[in-house]
């Protein structure tokens, strides 16, 4: 019910809706709920604030990425099975616990490699208002059930009393021994292999890490691998939280350019005069 009947006010920045419940006469009642970005944040208890960012650039993400062990090219898709495991058993939790999507959990959006190139760095980012932004946009779009637990916690925070049906809950999955049999599997991979392994960095490797200067990935006395190679033909895809265009976050993804990897052509194989595809050499 929440989503079927949630509106979005501009002016106040409130979110809206209503729940149904019974009152002391056991008949059914409307009750309205609104939250916005604070309220969000206070009861998913985040800590973040509105003086943080939610634009990170975009170099510095997918440098820090190469730099955790990203074996994809620069400018495509980037994928969680493009990691060892460590790495991406991280990816994987703040895919399923923060995305928006209802689907293709394997690639990260923007906003989810600011995330987490934010958790590695230990730099200050915005989720409330991420979050925030992707429940304003559900209400004007093809609506679906998006944030259920998050949504549920704001009911519970306004509405102590409302009763539970049995019959109308969703429940959740927890992570199973299948689930890391499937991270453990390389099959979108061509040779099907763990990426190498790279050493845990930044604050995960040291909980007291300061983040470096200068939207850098790595400090100036650091001396692991390089990633200038990596990031050499890197096109700037112009998205919503990498972006911005006259002082104000871009909302579109219509002004990025579609660049894509370029692929390593197959080379011919000729055996017995007989090529690729089943046909004959001429002679």
């Amino acid at each position: 019910m929440f989503w079927k009947s949630a509106r979005y006010d501009e002016s106040t920045k409130t979110i809206h809706s209503t729940v149904q419940k019974k009152d002391e006469n056991d008949k059914d009642i409307v009750v309205e709920i609104k939250f916005n970005v604070g309220d969000l944040r206070r009861v998913l208890e985040l800590g973040d604030s509105d003086n943080d960012p939610t634009i990170v650039p975009e170099r510095l993400c997918k440098g820090l990425w190469f730099r955790m062990g990203f074996e994809g090219h620069v400018n495509d898709k980037y994928l969680k099975s493009l990691f060892c495991r460590p790495y991406k058993f991280l990816v994987h939790c703040v895919v399923h616990a923060l995305s928006h999507r209802k689907g293709a959990y394997d690639e990260t959006s923007d906003y989810i490699m600011n995330i987490i190139t934010c958790l590695v760095l230990n730099r200050p980012y915005n989720v409330s208002q991420v979050l925030f932004d992707h429940m304003v946009d559900n209400i004007s779009s093809e609506t679906y059930i998006m944030y259920p637990r998050f949504i549920q916690m704001m009911i519970n925070d306004q509405v102590t009393d409302l009763p539970k049906d049995p019959a109308d809950v969703m429940k959740l999955r927890n992570m199973k021994v299948d689930t890391f049999s499937r991270l453990d599997q390389y099959k979108l991979k061509k040779d099907e292999t763990e990426p190498r392994a790279k050493r845990m960095i930044c604050k995960i490797a040291n909980p007291g890490y300061v983040a470096p200067e200068n939207d850098a990935w790595r400090h100036e006395n650091n001396n692991s691998e390089d990633e200038t190679d990596s990031l050499r033909d890197m096109h700037e895809k112009k998205l919503r939280y990498w972006f911005v265009k006259d002082g104000k976050r871009k909302r579109t993804l219509k002004a990025s350019p579609t660049v894509t990897a370029p692929k390593v052509p197959t080379p011919k194989i000729v055996v017995k005069g007989i090529v690729e595809r089943g046909s004959y050499k001429k002679s």
